[in-house]
């Protein structure tokens, strides 16, 4: 294959799409075998409590039952940051309001630190009501909350000394936060969803790159790409690569089953409309927990064989 190289991240699974109850332990498994295979980036989801609405989920059908348990992002990706040495730790995405910026910014820089500086956030809204509401937090505002807990933890993230905000949902003065995370200004912060204006401006004020929607086809991610280079070559940013991931569309084989192979093949498009990190959702592929460490070998070995 020609063209930049994009990473190549994996999507955690989440509720028992691979491991039962009882069985969340062994997502371990899958990221030393990932931190092996070279894998770049392992990216874990976020829902803090479910409410009894899931018929609005506005992606689809709503595949996960009442019940079904989710990790929690911060923690999990800590776990596996003392299971491994090399693999990138991500979330994708966040929710970040949901967290007040102190507890979030002091959790990210500490997660940061100790894995040696490997954490990068993609955050975003959310899709539920709920989760807001029993946070006490107001749905209606999660626009701007999300706007200043990323802008509140860029103030606590800086070098040198106290920092200070005076934003529409949080402020504080005089106040410090350490420890910093391994770089200048904290881990590279992805927006998710889609490039409205409001998200356009995040991106050029307060972050590194922008997560897609699901499936957002390449030519929309290009289009969005080309948004951004605009508005950052305008903002001063000109010289910066945004960076910019997204899940390969899922391609099949002649069966009709799910083809990995053709799957990985698109990384190739996706890297000429501007993505730099390419996503492959492990649970659409295996669903044995004993199969996926060999199958995550697999996955390094034909990613390699891609590119070489």
């Amino acid at each position: 294959m020609t063209g930049a190289r994009p990473r190549l991240a994996l999507g955690l699974p989440v509720a028992t799409a691979v491991y039962g109850a009882g069985e969340q332990h062994r997502i371990i498994e899958l990221a030393k075998a990932a931190d092996g295979a070279g894998i770049d980036t392992l990216v874990q989801s976020d829902h803090l409590v479910m409410g009894e609405r899931t018929d609005r989920y506005p992606f689809g059908t709503f595949k996960y039952p009442h019940g079904s348990p989710w990790l929690e992002p911060l923690t999990t990706l800590a776990v596996i940051a003392g299971a491994t040495s090399r693999v990138r730790l991500s979330t994708g995405i966040l929710i970040a309001a949901l967290r007040r910026a102190p507890l979030l910014a002091k959790s990210a820089a500490t997660l940061d630190a100790l894995s040696g500086g490997r954490l990068e956030l993609g955050v975003g809204t959310g899709w539920q009501p709920e989760e807001y509401e029993t946070m006490g937090l107001d749905f209606g505002a999660r626009a701007q909350l999300l706007d200043d807990t990323v802008a509140a933890c860029r103030a606590l993230w800086a070098p040198g000394g106290d920092a200070a905000v005076d934003l529409p949902t949080i402020s504080f003065e005089k106040i410090w936060c350490d420890p910093k995370p391994v770089s200048p200004g904290g881990p590279a912060v992805l927006f998710g969803g889609p490039l409205t204006r409001r998200n356009l401006r995040r991106i050029v004020e307060l972050g590194d790159g922008w997560i897609p929607i699901m499936g957002e086809p390449m030519a929309g991610v290009a289009e969005g790409v080309a948004r951004i280079r605009e508005s950052w070559a305008s903002a001063g940013r000109g010289d910066e690569v945004p960076r910019v991931r997204h899940t390969l569309p899922l391609e099949h084989d002649g069966d009709g089953g799910l083809s990995l192979d053709r799957t990985l093949a698109g990384a190739g498009a996706a890297a000429q409309a501007g993505v730099t990190e390419v996503s492959v959702p492990v649970a659409a592929f295996v669903r044995d927990p004993a199969a996926v460490p060999a199958w995550v070998a697999a996955l390094g070995r034909r990613w390699e064989k891609l590119w070489g």
